[in-house]
């Protein structure tokens, strides 16, 4: 079994065909999708088209649960501008869209944590810092998951690690977005240092398995220049180089 994650996906569809394209010629048997798979200033009708099209597990992450349940006075300008392009059509995909589920033998889906769609779960942000999680924190948002494996988004880094239960935990990193802001739970900047595009896949023989980490590149200056043009220079700097300065 030959599992594909592709996660955050934040409406650059260039930089999802080049991940699908190359996902192909990995020869993956199934494609999940961890969510945050819209929110942006870049292609959010035309991704969801696209995605909606596929034959691949979805799940909503934390941008869709805001576009869906967030007044418009809520929304940040990635998930205004997202929103404004949508039809009932796209907003009904993704109202059916679920945070979690466990997929196939033993593998469970989240876009951050089981717990939570806006939690960090294999880094933590302190006042100072954005560190690796600690072997103690990885365990405690894992929580009773009762997993060989487990698949999370959110963070847009891509990692893999194994849990003290031996549960191997997969960040594919993001396919659209490799730098980004936030000022919660503290302020903290996430930035791969690339603009390419990320997946994992991860293959399944018995009980063995093994995660491999995939950095595709794709026309990405045609992107960082529709976000100049859309008067995000935040997204147009990370689209470019993968750094946010």
């Amino acid at each position: 079994m030959r599992i594909a994650i592709v996660s955050d996906i934040h409406g650059n569809l260039p930089a999802l065909e080049a991940v699908a394209k190359d996902l192909r010629r990995q020869g993956a048997d199934a494609v999940v999708n961890l969510g945050d798979s819209l929110s942006g200033p870049l292609m959010p009708f035309e991704t969801a088209q696209y995605l909606m099209a596929q034959d691949w597990v979805h799940l909503s992450g934390n941008h869709e649960r805001q576009m869906l349940t967030q007044s418009p006075g809520q929304w940040g300008p990635s998930d205004a501008y997202a929103h404004s392009t949508l039809t009932s059509v796209e907003l009904e995909w993704m109202a059916s869209l679920a945070s979690s589920t466990q997929y196939h033998s033993g593998f469970f889906l989240c876009h951050g944590t089981p717990a939570s769609d806006s939690e960090y779960f294999l880094e933590t942000v302190d006042a100072a810092q954005v560190r690796p999680a600690t072997q103690r924190e990885v365990d405690r948002r894992l929580g009773k998951v009762g997993a060989i494996m487990v698949a999370c988004g959110h963070t847009h880094l891509p990692r893999s690690i194994r849990a003290s239960t031996g549960t191997l935990i997969v960040n594919p990193g993001s396919v659209g977005l490799p730098a980004y802001d936030d000022v919660h739970p503290h302020p903290h900047v996430i930035e791969t240092g690339s603009p390419d595009a990320r997946y994992a896949i991860v293959d399944q023989q018995g009980t063995r398995l093994t995660a491999t980490l995939i950095s595709v590149p794709y026309p990405f200056r045609a992107m960082a220049q529709l976000a100049a043009a859309r008067r995000r220079p935040d997204w147009a700097c990370a689209l470019a180089s993968g750094y946010l300065s």
